[in-house]
């Protein structure tokens, strides 16, 4: 069926139209990066630089998308990742974000920077039958009481694990965002930052108060959920997190936020899923575009992948709805990009169809 005249086909569409309707403040802090914005950037291009080498004639069967996480069968292998202050952008914020992602059965990963409480998004979603992953992100700010009370908050309300980013323990040093002279709206609140937190920019504080490991085996061990650790971009972090019984790790570059010129994702992830071994979950963020993204990010040995900016154009656009849209638009690909590759179920996605380098056409 023909898309109605106007309607976004793809996430690229979604974001044209977002971007037309953002203030410059909003747009520098959702769709900006770090620096150069290099890594920004070559997030994408890094995934477009991978090749699909589809096989023929191999299958007639509707895709099945659901997948294995962290011992639950999922819906799908696709999770909206956190980011922060969304009623910025819509009324409704985190709450619209937390319905469409359950309807379309994604994942979804709440920042601790939400301005919604996490209570109130577990009961719009938590007992809902066809949901993906519900996730809570936490950020280390040296309060360890704070960051227990949040872990247990989370685990009554029906979250599933919690994620730890480990990347940012300082803010990048993002230009776009210094010449829009950016301001958060005063009327936003965040419910769960604790009322220690510095709050200035003093590197010193903001350096003592940063996680270490010792921090992620303390937390790991008082948890009540599993948990996970986002910002990992090196294969000896990824072996040091199986060895201090994480039940995850993302690969992410905070969407070239943080460091510029850092590796993209889809670079690293085969690095790191050869150190992990299959040991714990992985997953990956950072470009993800198009539902041949998702593919080539399971054949290079993810789990899941989560998304980011498309997200909040969709939010931008319409809501829940344009959140749905954006969703069921990526979901739409992966499916196409399984079935034209001749692969009908998750565990089906191997390497084979990655094309690299010059074949060996002998068979």
């Amino acid at each position: 069926m023909a898309a109605v005249p106007g309607t976004p086909v793809n996430l690229a569409d979604h974001e044209t139209r977002a971007r037309e309707r953002l203030t410059p403040e909003a747009d520098a802090y959702f769709n900006g990066g770090a620096a150069d914005e290099i890594t920004l950037h070559a997030n994408r291009q890094a995934w477009s630089r991978l090749n699909l080498w589809p096989r023929v004639l191999r299958s007639s069967t509707l895709p099945d998308l659901r997948t294995h996480l962290l011992g639950r069968l999922w819906p799908t292998p696709l999770l909206v990742a956190p980011m922060a202050q969304q009623a910025w952008l819509h009324p409704d914020g985190e709450r619209a974000t937390a319905l469409a992602a359950a309807a379309l059965g994604t994942g979804l990963v709440l920042s601790m920077q939400s301005n919604t409480p996490l209570e109130q998004v577990a009961h719009d979603v938590a007992d809902e039958a066809g949901r993906g992953p519900l996730w809570f992100q936490l950020y280390h700010l040296g309060d360890r009481a704070w960051s227990l009370e949040l872990a247990h908050r989370a685990a009554t309300a029906g979250f599933d694990a919690l994620v730890l980013t480990v990347d940012a323990p300082i803010h990048g040093v993002r230009d776009r965002e210094r010449r829009a002279a950016i301001r958060v709206p005063d009327h936003l609140t965040l419910p769960h930052m604790p009322p220690t937190a510095h709050q200035g920019h003093d590197l010193r504080a903001l350096l003592q108060q940063s996680a270490t490991w010792a921090d992620v085996e303390w937390l790991r061990a008082h948890s009540p959920l599993p948990l996970l650790l986002k910002g990992i971009l090196h294969p000896a972090d990824a072996r040091q997190a199986c060895e201090v019984g994480t039940a995850g790790i993302i690969v992410s570059n905070h969407g070239g936020r943080v460091l510029d010129t850092t590796p993209a994702t889809a670079d690293v992830l085969p690095l790191i899923a050869d150190a992990v071994q299959s040991r714990i979950a992985l997953l990956v963020d950072g470009g993800i575009r198009r539902g041949t993204d998702i593919f080539k990010a399971l054949a290079l040995g993810a789990d899941a992948v989560l998304l980011g900016r498309p997200v909040v154009h969709g939010l931008v656009n319409a809501g829940a709805q344009g959140v749905a849209h954006v969703l069921r638009l990526l979901l739409d690909e992966f499916s196409a990009s399984m079935a034209l590759c001749g692969v009908d179920t998750i565990p089906g996605i191997t390497t084979d169809p990655l094309y690299r380098e010059p074949p060996n056409l002998i068979e």
